[in-house]
């Protein structure tokens, strides 16, 4: 199933049925301030196991989205210095790591004490996750290794019969984010994507 949202003024009554899919253990498209993710919500075992099912994916673990830095403290343990970058630079196309809290589920860390979370500049998923009461998994719509879906029509042909919902709010860049690790002692680059990481130094 597909439903169009507006990204500037998302439409409760549809943001309350994406998410009452989510509470159902649904697995969702949807998108981000970057490119289109699946997701679920992060502590529906079932749903998880799916969205690894559908990327051809081994348990390495997934990143998720929280609505504002608050909740961020919930699921890690965050450094002054990251703290205060993170001010400025959320919300934005950053994916931060850091040391995990004991809140985060195994399934999104196996064999693993560092979590990814983001803030995306994108009222969709925001406001889903504010109405959840939950944070949702973010990972790229493809099969593992292999490109990334930035239109929605397509991701409903190839991932329709797998994804309960798509959620479309047009074509995106195709743009990854930026991925920072804050888990040592001085942050380090991961990926450079998206985003100004001249607010990182």
């Amino acid at each position: 199933m597909l439903i169009e949202i507006d990204q500037n003024n998302p439409e409760y009554p549809k943001i309350k049925q994406t998410v009452d899919i989510l509470k159902n253990c649904g697995v969702i498209a949807y998108p981000t301030d970057t490119i289109y993710g699946f997701g679920c919500d992060i502590f529906c075992k079932e749903a998880i196991d799916r969205i690894y099912k559908i990327k051809k994916k081994k348990a390495s673990g997934f990143s998720f989205i929280v609505p504002d830095l608050k909740e961020v403290s919930k699921y890690a343990i965050v450094p002054d210095n990251a703290y205060k970058m993170m001010k400025r630079a959320l919300p934005g196309p950053f994916t931060f790591i850091f040391k995990a809290t004991k809140l985060v589920p195994k399934q999104l860390i196996p064999n693993k004490k560092t979590v990814a979370i983001r803030i995306p500049d994108n009222k969709i998923c925001l406001e889903i996750t504010k109405l959840l009461g939950n944070p949702i998994i973010s990972t790229s719509i493809n099969v593992t290794g292999e490109p990334h879906f930035s239109d929605p029509l397509e991701i409903e042909k190839l991932f329709g019969d797998q994804a309960d919902l798509i959620v479309d709010a047009g074509i995106l860049e195709n743009d990854p984010s930026t991925v920072i690790d804050f888990s040592t002692d001085s942050p380090v680059i991961v990926r450079q994507g998206k985003g100004d990481v001249t607010l990182f130094e």
